[in-house]
């Protein structure tokens, strides 16, 4: 089975970037989806991008023109690149995969997940 191992994430001023690193081992990623979720204390996780197996990407709204999803076949690594952070995008931030997106949170392969702290 695909493991996923997530750096990246820490503090930063409001406005700034971070970049989310998801990088898979022992299989590619190549037949996955691969989703990007963030969960707020006491919320459920919830998505906000997806990439698809065809390099397809989606956006929730949240996180749409902000947010940009991609993956470096050479590394085997997947990329959430968040430019112009506000506090309220603090949260734990997840990779998942699954064969095909999927429309819940049941992805059978999870990262660790990583802390983004965003101050105004």
């Amino acid at each position: 089975q695909v493991q996923l191992v997530q750096s990246g994430g820490g503090s930063v001023q409001a406005g700034g970037s971070l970049r989310l690193s998801c990088e898979a081992s022992r299989y590619s990623i190549h037949p996955y989806c691969i989703a990007w979720f963030r969960q707020f204390p006491g919320k459920e996780r919830e998505e906000i991008a997806t990439i698809e197996r065809d390099g397809h990407t989606n956006y929730k709204d949240p996180v749409k023109g902000r947010f940009t999803i991609s993956k470096d076949s050479a590394k085997n690594t997947l990329y959430l690149q968040m430019d112009s952070l506000k506090p309220e995008d603090s949260a734990m931030y997840y990779c998942a995969a699954d064969r095909e997106c999927r429309f819940d949170t049941n992805y059978p392969y999870w990262g660790q997940g990583t802390q983004v702290t965003v101050s105004a």
